[in-house]
């Protein structure tokens, strides 16, 4: 390799597509061999080093993931040096192979090999060095992306907190804004379940209009102690129903100032009333919330690459304009989502969730829990890898959360084992046998009890 037969075009070809291949396989073991050895050792260390930090990463995964989740998102400004380190040392070894590549083909010596040889070997050597550096270049994308959406989503979270009664407890909620509107209003709300041992998760669906929520212990259980009321004042909402509490909180608290630190914690006001509320509805605690700003939906989804869903109605997809009534759907719809099994974009499966101008609110909340379903099937490995960062930039955009960031190798763990299981879905609707105008509370919890902790089936005695 060293000392080749310069003279012959054969041998310095067949040399060639050696050192070529060596480059590939082993960067800097063709300057070991037949060039600069410094700089081959340089990269022969620099390759065997990667390997052993891969190595050492997928047996960490394997034997020790709550380690390796714990320095890559979950140790706060650990975790931050940690994927910083890793976007440069994948940028810092791409370019080194490039260097690698091009001292290859000097050493190749390409005006004493075959006429041939002279085209096909530099572009063989720098296609396969485009593609491996490309890949390089784009697992440090995924870090950045990865560091940048952990600090955007984590980064003011609240206190880690241990399960409650072994369930993790997470209000779930979906905006209800636009153009027009007088404020923010939650148009879902539910709750998200999951046991801390088996990751099992229930979904409760509250309705948006539920009246006369009450409240666990608390400010909003001091200012309503016989439940949330509507107000006479004009600018304070138009009812009791338990979306209304933006406007009770954050509107018409007549210089009250509901829930200070909420900000601090990376919460609001109403948010945490909304919490409060369910908790009275619900008789769980309820730490943590999740707010998905429908406006920003859509690019999830699309991201994710759509989802399949079977439509059982025909829905339209539009609102008729504001104070007109919802009589003629024809005059105001923009289309028509058919009935059947199909693939929606991400516009689509956005009206799915929100059409309601033909239907009820319960059946609408049907349609949202079979969404959220849908969507987290669409969650493989596979696929978020292969948009992750199209899916980081949706998700940092339309999500708010107070998850704090320790928590979040666990929280990844349990979503793990959700995934090999069903979900449990109740909606609190008149198709449950909730009362829509006056719930029953104790009814209620009652029946949240009773999924969360089902009564073992007594064992069979012979």
């Amino acid at each position: 390799m060293r000392d080749p037969d310069f003279g012959s075009p054969e041998v310095m070809t067949r040399r060639g597509w050696w050192l070529v291949v060596l480059n590939v396989l082993i960067p800097g073991s063709a300057q070991i061999l037949s060039g600069n050895r410094r700089l081959g050792r340089f990269g022969l260390g620099a390759t065997l080093t990667m390997w052993a930090l891969i190595v050492v990463a997928a047996l960490t995964g394997l034997l020790w993931r709550q380690a390796l989740l714990w320095l890559t998102i979950g140790g706060g400004w650990v975790s931050w040096v940690v994927l910083t380190l890793i976007q440069v040392l994948c940028y810092a070894y791409a370019l080194l192979w490039i260097v690698l590549t091009f001292d290859t083909l000097r050493i190749v010596r390409l005006v004493r090999i075959k006429n041939y040889a002279r085209i096909a070997i530099p572009l063989v050597a720098v296609l396969v060095v485009a593609l491996c550096g490309s890949g390089a270049a784009s697992a440090a994308t995924i870090v950045a992306s990865s560091r940048t959406a952990i600090t955007t989503l984590f980064g003011s979270g609240g206190p880690s907190l241990p399960p409650s009664d072994g369930y993790y407890n997470v209000l779930l909620l979906g905006a209800d804004s636009g153009a027009g509107r007088d404020s923010m209003r939650f148009d879902s709300i539910s709750v998200v379940s999951v046991n801390a041992e088996t990751g099992k998760v229930t979904i409760f669906g509250i309705p948006r209009d539920m009246p006369n929520v009450p409240f666990a212990a608390g400010p909003m259980h001091d200012a309503y102690p016989n439940g949330f009321t509507a107000h006479d004042d004009e600018n304070c909402g138009w009812g009791a129903g338990i979306n209304q509490l933006t406007n009770a909180v954050e509107v018409c608290h007549s210089g009250k100032s509901y829930y200070p630190d909420a900000k601090a914690h990376g919460s609001t006001p109403s948010i945490e009333a909304t919490k409060a509320a369910a908790e009275g509805v619900l008789g769980i605690t309820i730490p943590y919330y999740v707010f998905l700003d429908m406006n920003d939906f859509a690019r999830l989804v699309d991201a994710l690459g759509g989802v399949d869903m079977d439509v059982k109605e025909r829905l339209p997809e539009g609102g008729p304009p504001p104070g007109s009534g919802a009589k003629d759907v024809n005059t105001w719809a923009t289309g028509w989502i058919e009935p059947g099994k199909q693939h929606m974009n991400g516009d689509t499966a956005q009206w799915y969730a929100r059409s309601r101008y033909t239907t009820s609110d319960f059946d609408r909340m049907l349609r949202q829990r079979q969404l959220q379903e849908a969507i987290l099937k669409q969650f493989t490995p596979q696929n978020v890898l292969t948009h992750f960062s199209e899916i980081a930039k949706a998700g940092t955009a339309m999500v708010n959360t107070d998850l704090p960031q320790d928590k979040l190798p666990e929280f990844v763990d349990l979503m793990m084992k959700a995934k090999q299981q069903s979900v449990q879905a109740v909606e609190l609707t008149p198709a449950n046998g909730v009362d829509e105008f006056t719930p029953d509370w104790n009814q209620i919890h009652q029946m949240v009890k009773t999924a969360l902790h089902p009564t073992p089936s007594p064992t069979p005695t012979h």
